[in-house]
């Protein structure tokens, strides 16, 4: 069976793995990582974990909050992404100097108000907010297109207050 190995990434065409009945469907073995895969008709578990790596420029905290809620995506946790969202503009505000302990809004009032996220965002920001909120206070769950569009504006995020300027630090330590 061909798939894209949701542990090492590789799109792979599987010749081991288990097969009992078809109703319940198979596991198979990546023969890069050797880990297990179980397919179900058209579900993938674990499945390829949505959204862009990030640089090694995001502090630890950050980027394992980053890599938890795409993760969730791989399973169908589209809920449990969408609220990583939520507290990652919480562990960003404070990785840029906002303070420990602040109601939730100040920190997306801090990002706001100290330039860190680009012009326009604004709307962006407020709206990982409200969808962190709705699925933190609310009896609500979260599609897949919910937890995509987060995942894809903090991306935007993570790289404008990291990626690009540790590649310019480096590009100008380079050039000195």
């Amino acid at each position: 069976i061909s798939y894209t190995c949701g542990h090492c990434k590789t799109p792979i065409a599987s010749d081991k793995g288990y097969q009992t009945d078809c109703r319940f469907g198979i596991i198979t073995i990546c023969h890069k990582c050797n880990m297990p895969t179980y397919i179900n008709g058209n579900q993938q578990f674990p499945g390829i974990p949505f959204g862009k790596d990030i640089s090694d420029a995001v502090d630890e905290d950050t980027k394992s909050l980053y890599d938890e809620a795409r993760h969730a995506t791989s399973v169908n946790a589209h809920t449990l992404a969408v609220l990583a969202c939520r507290k990652l503009l919480m562990h960003i505000a404070v990785s840029q100097g906002a303070g420990e302990g602040l109601p939730f809004a100040k920190y997306v009032n801090y990002l706001d108000d100290k330039h860190f996220t680009p012009p326009n965002s604004k709307d962006w920001v407020d709206h990982i907010r409200k969808k962190g909120n709705e699925a933190n206070h609310e009896i609500v769950v979260m599609g897949k297109s919910d937890a995509e569009e987060l995942l894809e504006f903090i991306h935007m995020i993570l790289t404008f207050i990291y990626e690009y300027p540790a590649r310019m630090k480096g590009r100008l330590g380079d050039s000195s």
